[in-house]
């Protein structure tokens, strides 16, 4: 199997032994890893929550770009939260970076994210032939 690596430097470094993407096969499907709130350029964490999810779409963007493709080629979304009261809050911010037909989508929460993250997601993109 092929595999590219993604890299670029409008979406925070990685912080582990973690690629930003992988593009796979014959190039269609890429796999990008989780993004949390942190700004690319001083790699420290935005404040709040609102500020958090805004700059993980920033960060996926980023990725996507990169890879070739936008946000609205995700197919599969991977929403992580330390307090899924936040869950309403994710839903009216993503509503104004995707538009239908939005990508299959989990929300999960979790005791804990790197960095002290609030919010961490991963996506599956499919890029049009």
């Amino acid at each position: 199997m092929k595999k590219q690596t993604i890299q670029t430097a409008d979406a925070p470094q990685a912080i582990g032994t973690y690629s930003q993407a992988i593009r796979v096969g014959a190039g269609e499907t890429v796999y990008l890893s989780g993004q949390i709130g942190l700004d690319p350029f001083t790699m420290q964490m935005v404040e709040g929550i609102e500020a958090q999810i805004q700059q993980v779409f920033l960060n996926l963007r980023a990725v996507a770009v990169a890879s070739g493709g936008d946000l609205g080629d995700i197919v599969k979304l991977n929403v992580y939260l330390t307090d899924l009261v936040h869950f309403t809050r994710v839903n009216e911010i993503m509503a104004s970076y995707f538009s239908q037909p939005y990508p299959a989508r989990a929300a999960v929460g979790v005791a804990a994210l790197p960095r002290g993250a609030l919010v961490e997601m991963d996506a599956v993109m499919v890029l049009q032939g």
